[in-house]
């Protein structure tokens, strides 16, 4: 039996986040993987390349396996009924909701991540808790049939746990040898706890004006009904 999977796209969605899973996927065998767009226009990822939507979400059918990646687009689509609803629509039918980075931040704003483990992106796991997840440090964060992978790379570590889920470790594996992913970086700066001061400042500052954009939209949806703590 065939295993639907859909990749949200969207304007200025971070490229890595779901290339990583869609070679994955599209390396497994008995699945298909659909690139869903709020239409079938063509976007342009968060790097500039453009993208091609394979499906609308009004032609999107049911999918076995939803995921949302992140990227700076993200921002606008926290206040887009559109992809929200969407996003509830898939997830009610769904054997399992993920996201990559900052793609969780998404499915708060569903009210999706009430009570959940979940992570995301480093420079935006504080946002988290205003949704009412419990964030939980991880590449791949699981709550029942909620996945969630940390920043862009984490996406290739969740894809193989979710092919691993799906069709057994030893697919998964061999996914993972066909793409010789065997990660040695080489510089210890993945995480800010093992990156130095220097790089950590700078990275942060090229993230600040997309982070000052999020922190306006949250304080402007402060009394939403996603908003709240779990009990």
């Amino acid at each position: 039996m065939t295993v639907k999977i859909g990749l949200l796209l969207f304007p200025g969605v971070q490229l890595l986040d779901f290339v990583g899973p869609y070679e994955i996927f599209k390396a497994t065998r008995d699945t298909e993987t659909l690139l869903i767009g709020a239409d079938t226009q063509p976007i342009a990822a968060s790097c500039g390349l453009p993208l091609q939507p394979t499906i609308s979400f009004s032609d999107c059918p049911q999918l076995d396996v939803i995921c949302v990646p992140g990227g700076g687009g993200v921002n606008p689509l926290l206040r887009d009924e559109a992809t929200l609803s969407f996003i509830r629509r898939q997830a009610e039918g769904a054997r399992y909701v993920t996201s990559v980075c900052t793609g969780s931040l998404l499915l708060g704003a569903a009210g999706l991540l009430k009570g959940k483990k979940a992570t995301s992106h480093w420079y935006a796991v504080d946002f988290l808790e205003k949704f009412g997840a419990i964030y939980t440090p991880g590449r791949v964060v699981r709550d029942g049939n909620l996945i969630t992978a940390g920043g862009i790379t984490s996406g290739i570590d969740f894809g193989l746990v979710l092919i691993a889920e799906l069709f057994g470790q030893e697919e998964a594996e061999a996914v993972q040898l066909g793409m010789e992913y065997a990660p040695k970086p080489p510089f210890n700066s993945g995480t800010p706890e093992d990156a130095p001061s220097g790089a950590k400042a700078l990275a942060e500052h090229r993230l600040a004006a997309s982070r000052k954009i999020r922190e306006k939209i949250f304080a402007d949806m402060s009394g939403s009904e996603v908003f709240e703590r779990p009990d």
